[in-house]
Protein backbone atom coordinates (compact mmCIF):
# COMPACT_ATOMS: atom_id res chain seq x y z
CA UNK A 1 0.00 0.00 0.00
CA UNK A 2 1.42 3.59 -1.18
CA UNK A 3 1.96 6.10 1.39
CA UNK A 4 -0.28 8.39 -0.04
CA UNK A 5 -3.22 5.97 0.16
CA UNK A 6 -2.32 5.76 3.66
CA UNK A 7 -2.61 9.13 4.87
CA UNK A 8 -5.16 10.41 7.09
CA UNK A 9 -7.44 12.67 5.02
CA UNK A 10 -9.76 14.28 7.55
CA UNK A 11 -6.56 15.54 9.65
CA UNK A 12 -4.88 16.70 6.42
CA UNK A 13 -8.24 18.91 5.71
CA UNK A 14 -8.67 20.46 8.93
CA UNK A 15 -5.04 21.74 9.57
CA UNK A 16 -5.24 22.54 5.91
CA UNK A 17 -8.28 25.05 6.55
CA UNK A 18 -6.67 26.06 10.02
CA UNK A 19 -3.71 27.17 8.60
CA UNK A 20 -5.39 29.16 5.53
CA UNK A 21 -7.61 30.63 8.11
CA UNK A 22 -4.42 31.42 10.00
CA UNK A 23 -2.68 33.09 7.24
CA UNK A 24 -5.23 34.93 5.86
CA UNK A 25 -5.44 36.80 9.60
CA UNK A 26 -2.01 37.23 9.77
CA UNK A 27 -2.28 39.05 6.52
CA UNK A 28 -5.12 40.93 7.48
CA UNK A 29 -3.18 41.94 11.47
CA UNK A 30 -0.45 43.50 9.24
CA UNK A 31 -3.25 45.99 7.25
CA UNK A 32 -3.01 48.90 9.24
CA UNK A 33 -2.77 52.97 9.52
CA UNK A 34 0.11 52.86 10.99
CA UNK A 35 3.40 50.83 10.46
CA UNK A 36 3.82 47.57 12.73
CA UNK A 37 5.79 44.30 12.72
CA UNK A 38 2.84 43.05 11.59
CA UNK A 39 3.75 44.92 7.91
CA UNK A 40 4.27 41.65 5.66
CA UNK A 41 4.58 38.54 7.98
CA UNK A 42 1.71 36.61 5.82
CA UNK A 43 4.91 36.42 3.32
CA UNK A 44 7.29 35.63 6.24
CA UNK A 45 4.43 32.98 7.71
CA UNK A 46 3.93 31.47 4.27
CA UNK A 47 7.75 30.35 3.95
CA UNK A 48 7.51 29.12 7.40
CA UNK A 49 4.72 27.01 6.04
CA UNK A 50 6.76 25.41 3.15
CA UNK A 51 9.09 24.62 5.91
CA UNK A 52 6.66 22.95 8.21
CA UNK A 53 5.27 20.72 5.02
CA UNK A 54 9.01 19.52 4.55
CA UNK A 55 9.17 18.82 8.34
CA UNK A 56 5.83 17.21 8.44
CA UNK A 57 7.17 14.88 5.63
CA UNK A 58 10.16 14.60 7.30
CA UNK A 59 8.52 13.22 10.66
CA UNK A 60 6.03 10.87 8.91
CA UNK A 61 9.10 9.13 6.99
CA UNK A 62 10.67 8.43 10.36
CA UNK A 63 9.63 4.90 11.99
CA UNK A 64 8.29 4.83 15.38
CA UNK A 65 10.41 2.36 16.66
CA UNK A 66 13.58 4.93 15.53
CA UNK A 67 11.66 7.36 17.18
CA UNK A 68 11.05 5.31 20.69
CA UNK A 69 14.98 4.53 20.57
CA UNK A 70 16.08 8.12 20.38
CA UNK A 71 13.19 9.45 22.58
CA UNK A 72 15.89 9.67 25.66
CA UNK A 73 18.15 11.46 23.52
CA UNK A 74 16.38 14.08 21.70
CA UNK A 75 14.93 14.29 25.54
CA UNK A 76 18.51 15.28 27.07
CA UNK A 77 19.33 16.82 23.68
CA UNK A 78 15.95 19.47 23.90
CA UNK A 79 16.82 20.11 28.00
CA UNK A 80 20.45 21.00 27.02
CA UNK A 81 19.31 23.46 24.49
CA UNK A 82 16.95 25.02 27.34
CA UNK A 83 19.80 25.35 29.57
CA UNK A 84 22.21 26.81 26.98
CA UNK A 85 18.83 29.53 26.61
CA UNK A 86 19.08 30.52 30.32
CA UNK A 87 22.78 31.26 29.46
CA UNK A 88 22.60 33.13 26.35
CA UNK A 89 19.21 33.34 25.64
CA UNK A 90 17.19 36.30 24.39
CA UNK A 91 13.86 37.81 24.48
CA UNK A 92 11.18 39.05 21.89
CA UNK A 93 7.97 41.14 20.92
CA UNK A 94 6.29 41.65 24.59
CA UNK A 95 8.84 39.06 26.74
CA UNK A 96 11.84 40.97 25.47
CA UNK A 97 13.21 40.95 29.39
CA UNK A 98 12.56 37.05 28.92
CA UNK A 99 15.52 34.32 28.04
CA UNK A 100 13.72 32.59 25.37
CA UNK A 101 15.34 32.29 21.88
CA UNK A 102 18.62 31.40 20.83
CA UNK A 103 20.00 33.88 18.67
CA UNK A 104 23.21 33.66 16.38
CA UNK A 105 24.67 37.50 15.69
CA UNK A 106 21.12 38.99 16.46
CA UNK A 107 19.40 36.55 14.39
CA UNK A 108 16.75 34.62 16.39
CA UNK A 109 16.95 31.20 15.26
CA UNK A 110 14.17 29.63 17.31
CA UNK A 111 12.52 28.69 20.47
CA UNK A 112 14.24 25.26 22.23
CA UNK A 113 10.91 24.89 24.15
CA UNK A 114 9.02 23.83 21.03
CA UNK A 115 11.44 20.99 20.81
CA UNK A 116 11.43 20.31 24.27
CA UNK A 117 7.70 19.96 24.41
CA UNK A 118 7.41 17.31 21.38
CA UNK A 119 10.95 15.48 22.92
CA UNK A 120 8.79 15.26 26.26
CA UNK A 121 6.21 13.68 24.89
CA UNK A 122 8.19 11.15 23.23
CA UNK A 123 10.13 10.05 26.57
CA UNK A 124 6.88 10.32 28.35
CA UNK A 125 5.26 8.13 25.75
CA UNK A 126 7.56 5.84 26.16
CA UNK A 127 7.79 5.02 29.73
CA UNK A 128 4.04 4.44 30.28
CA UNK A 129 3.48 2.68 27.41
CA UNK A 130 6.38 0.08 28.97
CA UNK A 131 3.88 -0.38 31.97
CA UNK A 132 2.07 -3.35 32.71
CA UNK A 133 -0.23 -1.23 34.31
CA UNK A 134 -1.86 2.32 34.85
CA UNK A 135 0.11 4.01 37.71
CA UNK A 136 -1.57 3.15 40.87
CA UNK A 137 -0.25 5.25 43.25
CA UNK A 138 1.58 9.12 44.22
CA UNK A 139 4.49 6.87 44.08
CA UNK A 140 4.24 5.54 40.37
CA UNK A 141 3.58 9.05 39.08
CA UNK A 142 7.10 10.20 40.57
CA UNK A 143 9.51 9.45 37.38
CA UNK A 144 6.06 10.69 34.76
CA UNK A 145 6.20 13.76 37.05
CA UNK A 146 10.27 13.82 36.97
CA UNK A 147 10.05 13.68 33.21
CA UNK A 148 8.29 16.95 33.06
CA UNK A 149 9.67 18.56 35.63
CA UNK A 150 13.09 19.05 34.54
CA UNK A 151 11.96 21.48 31.50
CA UNK A 152 8.77 22.86 33.17
CA UNK A 153 11.96 24.06 35.78
CA UNK A 154 13.85 25.19 33.40
CA UNK A 155 11.03 26.71 30.76
CA UNK A 156 9.75 28.42 34.44
CA UNK A 157 13.29 30.41 34.52
CA UNK A 158 13.35 31.94 31.28
CA UNK A 159 10.58 32.75 32.45
CA UNK A 160 8.01 31.27 30.33
CA UNK A 161 4.91 30.68 32.43
CA UNK A 162 2.76 30.27 29.34
CA UNK A 163 4.86 27.16 27.86
CA UNK A 164 5.47 25.44 31.60
CA UNK A 165 1.51 24.97 31.54
CA UNK A 166 1.66 23.16 28.13
CA UNK A 167 4.13 20.81 30.12
CA UNK A 168 1.55 20.80 32.72
CA UNK A 169 -1.44 20.12 30.02
CA UNK A 170 0.78 17.31 28.52
CA UNK A 171 1.40 15.71 31.51
CA UNK A 172 -1.99 15.12 32.54
CA UNK A 173 -3.45 14.32 29.38
CA UNK A 174 -0.85 11.69 28.54
CA UNK A 175 -1.42 10.24 32.63
CA UNK A 176 -5.17 10.01 31.85
CA UNK A 177 -4.75 8.08 28.42
CA UNK A 178 -2.49 6.22 30.06
CA UNK A 179 -5.35 4.78 33.17
CA UNK A 180 -4.38 6.49 35.67
CA UNK A 181 -7.43 7.16 37.77
CA UNK A 182 -9.07 10.62 37.97
CA UNK A 183 -8.66 10.47 41.63
CA UNK A 184 -5.22 9.73 41.70
CA UNK A 185 -5.00 12.93 38.78
CA UNK A 186 -7.07 15.46 41.04
CA UNK A 187 -4.27 14.40 43.90
CA UNK A 188 -1.41 15.39 42.05
CA UNK A 189 -3.14 19.08 40.78
CA UNK A 190 -4.39 19.10 44.07
CA UNK A 191 -1.18 21.43 45.31
CA UNK A 192 -1.57 23.56 42.39
CA UNK A 193 -5.26 23.96 43.11
CA UNK A 194 -4.34 25.31 46.83
CA UNK A 195 -2.00 27.60 45.12
CA UNK A 196 -3.61 29.36 43.19
CA UNK A 197 -6.64 29.59 46.26
CA UNK A 198 -4.60 30.49 48.67
CA UNK A 199 -5.15 34.42 46.75
CA UNK A 200 -8.67 33.94 48.78
CA UNK A 201 -8.45 33.05 52.27
CA UNK A 202 -12.00 31.37 52.00
CA UNK A 203 -11.83 29.47 48.86
CA UNK A 204 -9.04 28.05 50.04
CA UNK A 205 -10.63 26.58 53.51
CA UNK A 206 -13.52 25.34 51.10
CA UNK A 207 -10.91 23.49 49.29
CA UNK A 208 -9.79 22.09 52.20
CA UNK A 209 -12.51 21.17 54.00
CA UNK A 210 -13.90 19.71 50.37
CA UNK A 211 -10.01 17.71 49.77
CA UNK A 212 -10.75 16.51 53.24
CA UNK A 213 -13.65 14.06 53.00
CA UNK A 214 -12.79 13.34 49.40
CA UNK A 215 -9.73 11.74 50.90
CA UNK A 216 -12.04 10.23 53.47
CA UNK A 217 -14.53 8.54 50.53
CA UNK A 218 -11.53 7.60 48.55
CA UNK A 219 -9.60 6.39 50.88
CA UNK A 220 -6.31 6.33 49.33
CA UNK A 221 -2.83 4.90 51.15
CA UNK A 222 -2.84 6.25 55.23
CA UNK A 223 0.78 8.18 54.16
CA UNK A 224 -0.23 9.33 50.80
CA UNK A 225 -3.60 11.17 52.39
CA UNK A 226 -1.43 12.52 55.42
CA UNK A 227 0.96 14.00 52.68
CA UNK A 228 -1.77 15.52 49.91
CA UNK A 229 -3.39 17.31 53.18
CA UNK A 230 -0.15 18.52 54.18
CA UNK A 231 1.09 19.46 51.09
CA UNK A 232 -2.02 21.34 50.28
CA UNK A 233 -1.76 23.07 53.88
CA UNK A 234 1.86 24.28 52.87
CA UNK A 235 0.31 25.77 49.72
CA UNK A 236 -1.23 28.45 51.97
CA UNK A 237 2.15 29.52 52.77
CA UNK A 238 4.03 28.95 49.99
CA UNK A 239 1.53 31.20 48.11
CA UNK A 240 2.99 34.43 49.92
CA UNK A 241 6.54 33.08 49.18
CA UNK A 242 5.83 32.69 45.36
CA UNK A 243 4.10 35.81 45.07
CA UNK A 244 6.87 37.55 46.63
CA UNK A 245 9.66 35.49 44.59
CA UNK A 246 7.78 36.85 41.18
CA UNK A 247 8.99 39.77 39.22
CA UNK A 248 7.15 42.84 39.36
CA UNK A 249 5.57 42.87 35.74
CA UNK A 250 4.28 39.25 36.74
CA UNK A 251 2.73 40.52 39.70
CA UNK A 252 1.06 43.20 37.90
CA UNK A 253 0.23 40.74 35.18
CA UNK A 254 -1.85 38.57 37.84
CA UNK A 255 -3.04 41.60 39.43
CA UNK A 256 -4.47 42.96 36.36
CA UNK A 257 -5.62 39.56 35.31
CA UNK A 258 -8.27 39.79 38.29
CA UNK A 259 -8.97 43.57 37.83
CA UNK A 260 -7.96 45.00 34.12
CA UNK A 261 -9.79 48.10 34.69
CA UNK A 262 -7.54 48.95 37.21
CA UNK A 263 -4.83 50.03 35.11
CA UNK A 264 -6.01 50.01 31.24
CA UNK A 265 -3.36 52.42 30.32
CA UNK A 266 -0.42 50.41 30.83
CA UNK A 267 -0.53 46.88 32.76
CA UNK A 268 -4.10 46.26 32.07
CA UNK A 269 -3.46 47.95 28.52
CA UNK A 270 -2.82 44.64 26.44
CA UNK A 271 -6.22 43.19 27.51
CA UNK A 272 -8.69 45.81 27.41
CA UNK A 273 -8.14 46.65 23.49
CA UNK A 274 -7.95 43.08 23.30
CA UNK A 275 -11.82 42.92 24.96
CA UNK A 276 -12.73 46.23 22.65
CA UNK A 277 -11.80 44.61 20.21
CA UNK A 278 -13.38 41.07 20.33
CA UNK A 279 -16.34 42.76 22.03
CA UNK A 280 -16.99 45.49 19.01
CA UNK A 281 -16.67 42.94 16.69
CA UNK A 282 -20.51 41.99 17.29
CA UNK A 283 -22.26 38.90 15.48
CA UNK A 284 -20.55 39.08 12.04
CA UNK A 285 -17.94 41.50 12.86
CA UNK A 286 -16.34 44.50 10.83
CA UNK A 287 -15.22 43.16 7.76
CA UNK A 288 -11.77 41.49 7.14
CA UNK A 289 -9.31 43.99 7.17
CA UNK A 290 -11.72 46.46 8.42
CA UNK A 291 -10.95 46.30 12.50
CA UNK A 292 -10.29 49.62 14.01
CA UNK A 293 -8.61 47.89 16.79
CA UNK A 294 -6.12 46.43 14.69
CA UNK A 295 -6.00 48.92 11.86
CA UNK A 296 -4.89 51.92 14.67
CA UNK A 297 -2.09 49.29 15.78
CA UNK A 298 -4.25 49.63 18.68
CA UNK A 299 -4.39 46.12 19.54
CA UNK A 300 -1.03 44.51 20.88
CA UNK A 301 0.95 41.67 18.91
CA UNK A 302 -1.93 41.56 16.88
CA UNK A 303 -0.16 39.08 14.58
CA UNK A 304 1.26 36.56 17.35
CA UNK A 305 -0.39 36.50 20.92
CA UNK A 306 -3.30 38.71 20.40
CA UNK A 307 -4.11 37.08 16.93
CA UNK A 308 -7.71 35.81 18.17
CA UNK A 309 -8.99 38.92 18.77
CA UNK A 310 -8.42 40.01 15.03
CA UNK A 311 -10.76 37.13 14.27
CA UNK A 312 -13.34 38.50 16.88
CA UNK A 313 -13.19 42.21 15.69
CA UNK A 314 -13.16 41.53 11.84
CA UNK A 315 -15.40 38.28 11.99
CA UNK A 316 -17.30 38.35 14.99
CA UNK A 317 -19.31 35.89 16.97
CA UNK A 318 -19.44 33.83 13.61
CA UNK A 319 -15.88 34.35 12.62
CA UNK A 320 -14.62 32.55 16.10
CA UNK A 321 -17.58 29.95 16.19
CA UNK A 322 -16.02 29.16 13.13
CA UNK A 323 -12.39 29.13 13.86
CA UNK A 324 -13.10 27.46 16.81
CA UNK A 325 -15.02 24.45 15.55
CA UNK A 326 -12.37 24.10 13.03
CA UNK A 327 -10.41 23.61 16.18
CA UNK A 328 -12.53 20.88 17.67
CA UNK A 329 -12.72 19.40 14.81
CA UNK A 330 -8.91 18.86 14.96
CA UNK A 331 -9.46 17.43 18.09
CA UNK A 332 -11.79 15.22 17.63
CA UNK A 333 -9.67 14.06 14.54
CA UNK A 334 -6.47 13.22 16.88
CA UNK A 335 -8.68 11.83 19.06
CA UNK A 336 -10.19 9.13 16.65
CA UNK A 337 -6.54 8.68 16.08
CA UNK A 338 -5.44 7.83 19.54
CA UNK A 339 -8.03 5.38 19.91
CA UNK A 340 -7.52 3.33 17.00
CA UNK A 341 -3.72 3.69 17.19
CA UNK A 342 -2.17 -0.43 17.22
CA UNK A 343 0.27 0.32 19.32
CA UNK A 344 0.43 2.13 22.76
CA UNK A 345 3.29 4.02 22.30
CA UNK A 346 1.95 5.68 18.86
CA UNK A 347 -1.42 6.31 20.91
CA UNK A 348 0.21 7.79 23.87
CA UNK A 349 2.05 10.64 21.37
CA UNK A 350 -1.28 11.14 19.53
CA UNK A 351 -3.01 12.27 22.81
CA UNK A 352 0.36 14.18 24.43
CA UNK A 353 0.06 16.11 20.96
CA UNK A 354 -3.57 16.77 21.72
CA UNK A 355 -3.16 18.14 25.28
CA UNK A 356 0.03 20.55 23.70
CA UNK A 357 -2.34 21.78 21.40
CA UNK A 358 -5.53 21.93 23.10
CA UNK A 359 -3.57 23.38 26.37
CA UNK A 360 -1.99 26.22 23.91
CA UNK A 361 -5.64 27.04 22.59
CA UNK A 362 -6.97 27.07 25.86
CA UNK A 363 -4.38 29.56 26.95
CA UNK A 364 -4.41 32.15 24.47
CA UNK A 365 -8.28 32.37 23.49
CA UNK A 366 -8.75 32.38 27.37
CA UNK A 367 -6.14 35.15 27.63
CA UNK A 368 -7.75 37.23 24.97
CA UNK A 369 -11.32 37.49 26.96
CA UNK A 370 -9.31 37.85 30.10
CA UNK A 371 -10.84 34.01 30.86
CA UNK A 372 -6.75 33.62 31.63
CA UNK A 373 -4.03 35.80 32.70
CA UNK A 374 -2.02 36.47 29.65
CA UNK A 375 0.86 34.60 29.52
CA UNK A 376 2.49 35.25 25.81
CA UNK A 377 1.19 32.01 24.04
CA UNK A 378 0.87 31.76 20.58
CA UNK A 379 -2.49 29.73 18.85
CA UNK A 380 -1.86 26.64 17.05
CA UNK A 381 -1.25 27.47 13.15
CA UNK A 382 -3.04 30.95 13.27
CA UNK A 383 -0.18 32.98 15.30
CA UNK A 384 2.65 34.37 13.10
CA UNK A 385 6.01 32.28 14.36
CA UNK A 386 8.48 29.80 12.56
CA UNK A 387 9.63 27.38 15.75
CA UNK A 388 6.27 27.44 16.42
CA UNK A 389 4.55 26.76 13.42
CA UNK A 390 7.59 24.24 12.49
CA UNK A 391 6.64 22.02 15.91
CA UNK A 392 3.46 21.87 15.25
CA UNK A 393 3.70 20.64 11.99
CA UNK A 394 6.01 17.90 13.27
CA UNK A 395 3.65 17.03 15.39
CA UNK A 396 0.80 16.72 12.52
CA UNK A 397 3.48 14.37 10.78
CA UNK A 398 4.10 11.99 13.99
CA UNK A 399 -0.03 11.37 14.26
CA UNK A 400 -0.08 10.88 10.58
CA UNK A 401 2.44 8.33 11.06
CA UNK A 402 0.47 6.89 13.48
CA UNK A 403 -2.57 6.67 11.46
CA UNK A 404 -0.66 4.96 8.90
CA UNK A 405 1.00 2.31 10.75
CA UNK A 406 -2.49 1.87 12.71
CA UNK A 407 -3.89 1.81 8.79
CA UNK A 408 -1.59 -0.56 7.73
CA UNK A 409 -1.69 -2.76 10.58
CA UNK A 410 -5.62 -2.98 9.94
CA UNK A 411 -5.01 -3.98 6.49
CA UNK A 412 -2.56 -6.63 7.51
CA UNK A 413 -4.88 -8.41 9.42
CA UNK A 414 -7.71 -8.35 7.34
CA UNK A 415 -5.06 -10.03 4.65
CA UNK A 416 -4.70 -12.81 6.88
Amino acid sequence: MSRRLGIDRPLVIVVALLTLFGVLTVYSAGQTDVKTLAAGAWVRQIVWVAVGIVAAAVTFRTSMRILEWAAPGLYWFANGLLILTLIIGTGAGSAASSKSWIAIGGFRIGQPVEIAKLATILVLARYLSSLRDPPQSLRDLTKPCLIVGLPFLLVMAQPDLGSALVFVGVLFAMLFWAGTKPSLLLYLASPGISLLLAADTQWWGLWMVALFFLLVAWRPFVIEAVLIYVVNSAMGVLAIVVWHKLKGYQQKRLTTFLNPDADAGHFGYQIYQSKVAVGSGGWFGNGWLHGPQKRLAFLPEQHTDFIFSVVGEELGFAGVVLALSFFFALFAVLLRIARRATDPFGSLIVFGILGLLFTHVFENVGMTVNLMPITGIPLPFFSYGGSFYVACSMAIGLVLRVAWDSRLSGYADVSQ
